[in-house]
This record gives C-alpha cells, structure tokens and sequence, in this order.
C-alpha cells in the first residue's frame, strides 16, 4: 500500500465522495476509484459504504482514517526533514479569519503554494475560532486577544483598534468617554468576548452589554454604521468612514489594546517546517500591514515628519 492510495482515501474521506476528492487530488476519478478498491481488497475491508450522494465511511473507515492521516502527515514531515531546502509538500490546512483575511492574507497563502508546487493547500476562511486539533488542522491565523489554551502561538503582527459609533447615535444617547459609562450604552459586538480599555499602562476589563451580535467584523461594520451602538472595530476596516465622518472615535482617553495577529498551532516539540515558513511570510506581511496604517494615519492628522520617524524607529 503506497502513500499516493493512504492520501487518496483521506481526501475521498474529508470530502465526503469520490468525485470530490478527484477534483481535489487533480486525478480522474476512476483513477481515484481503482486506489479505493485496492486499498480495499489489501486490508480486507470495507473502508467506504458509496451511496447516491457520495460516500460515507463505514465503522472500519472511521478507524482507519485518522491512522491514514497521521501516517500522511509524518510521511510529509519525513521528506521536508531530510530534503530542507527542497520545495514543502505534502497537504497544508490553514485557517483564516474571515475578517482581514481574504483581503490581507490570502495572498500571502497563495504565494506559499506557488513557490511551493508540491505543497496541497487548504484554507478555510471564517471568524469561527477552529478545532485545530479536532478539524485536522495544521495551524491558523487569528486575531485578537488570545485565551489560554493548549496551542502554541507565536505573534506575527498587530493592528490598531478603536472604538467607534455615529454622530447621530451620539446625538440620541451621548458618547461614553469613561470606561464606568460604558453599560450604559447598546454594543456591537461578536459574542461574549472581553473588552478592554487602557488608562496609560493600566488594563481596564469593560462590561459591554451587547445588544447587536454577528460572527465577522464587516457586519459589525455595518451595525455601527447603522447607528445600533457602539462598536470596537480594527482601524483597518473602517479608515475611510472615520475620514468621511460617517463613524466617530468614542472614549478617546481610554483606548483599546492593540489587537496582536497570531499564527497558532496544535503542541509539538517542533513545529512543521510549513508552519514555520508561513508564519516567517506572515511576519513581512504584517510589518507591511502596520506601515500602511501608520501612513493613513500620519496623513488623516497632517504629520509626515511624524509618520517617517514612527517608520523609521
């Protein structure tokens, strides 16, 4: 039995039918039928139950796939070790953040596989913090601020946020400015996320009361823009409606953190080298990302002289 059958089986398996994982492997699907049926007769045993709607994996595939996949990853990890300056391989599941990343990081992901033809990606884009172990996968990009968890994280970049609402909300119920005044006022928010503030080094947990809730930034965005309440949004997003004046910043002397941009991975002594080499891309983004905030900023206020040296420094 040979990896190319071992990877065939748990592509059909993940995408729940052999056409599917055709598309996916770039093979035709009789191709991908026969490796089945081999794999099959080898082991003695019926690994997928094909129905009209695909296929389904019978007891004994449920067994062996998590072992197909794990001899998968190990066989990729054997072959980046002892070739490593040779091109990444093997599949490469990644997951994003619907906010930031179609637009900001998907191109650095696209430029991974193309420099690297060997490399099988897959990304999945969403605000739906991911099961990395549970879901299978490798590693995701993420930001905010992180909770303790099992995962190792190492922090790439970060971006400014602010908090925000509408002149005409402002006008109807005032904006708070202390951090006490908050639970006051409407929230547009994600969940049941925590909100800080900061009184100079000094971090203040808020008690937002969230009447407005959405599971990605842009429709956050669209809440406050609505006038629904006030929302703690990345500068990123909204530079232009702060430069029209159609969003206002709120609580000015008590701003949010910084919101940190992490690449995170399920434990290991060693992280895969593909891991590696996305977080190292990830990095150069981000510094590039900051650099172009920085620089609306410095022209939204009128200080080039101050923009060159926060660049510089």
């Amino acid at each position: 039995m040979d990896i190319g059958s071992l990877r065939t089986f748990v592509e059909v398996a993940d995408a729940g039918g052999v056409t599917a994982a055709a598309l996916r492997l770039g093979v035709s699907k009789s191709i991908v039928s026969r490796r089945l049926a081999r794999m099959e007769a080898e082991l003695g045993v019926q690994l997928l139950a094909r129905t009209t709607r695909g296929a389904a994996l019978t007891e004994g595939g449920i067994t062996f796939r998590d072992h197909a996949a794990k001899i998968c990853a190990e066989y990729d990890i054997a072959m980046e070790t002892i070739l490593p300056a040779g091109d990444l391989r093997g599949g490469f599941r990644i997951a994003a953040p619907l906010t930031f990343g179609p637009t900001h990081f998907a191109s650095v992901i696209a430029d991974m596989a193309r420099m690297n033809p060997l490399l099988q990606v897959r990304s999945s884009y969403s605000d739906r913090f991911v099961d990395l172990i549970t879901e299978g996968f490798d590693c995701a990009i993420r930001i905010g601020h992180l909770t303790d968890s099992n995962l190792v994280a190492r922090k790439v970049g970060y971006t400014p946020a602010i908090y925000v609402a509408t002149p005409e909300y402002i006008a109807r119920r005032g904006s708070p400015e202390k951090p006490e005044e908050f639970g006051d006022h409407d929230i547009v928010m994600q969940g049941t996320e925590s909100w800080f503030a900061l009184d100079g080094d000094r971090l203040i947990n808020l008690k937002p009361n969230g009447r407005f809730k959405a599971d990605n930034a842009v429709a956050l965005v669209a809440a406050a823009l609505a006038g629904v309440g006030v929302a703690g949004i990345p500068k990123e997003l909204i530079i232009d409606h702060l430069d029209s004046g159609a969003l206002v910043p709120v609580m000015k002397r008590y701003p949010p953190p910084t919101l940190g941009i992490y690449v995170v991975r399920p434990p290991g002594q060693h992280p895969e080298r593909k891991v590696r080499v996305l977080t190292e891309m990830m990095i150069a983004c981000c510094q590039n990302l900051c650099k172009a905030i920085m620089l609306r900023d410095a022209h939204r206020v009128g200080a080039p002289d101050l923009e060159m040296t926060n660049l510089r420094s």
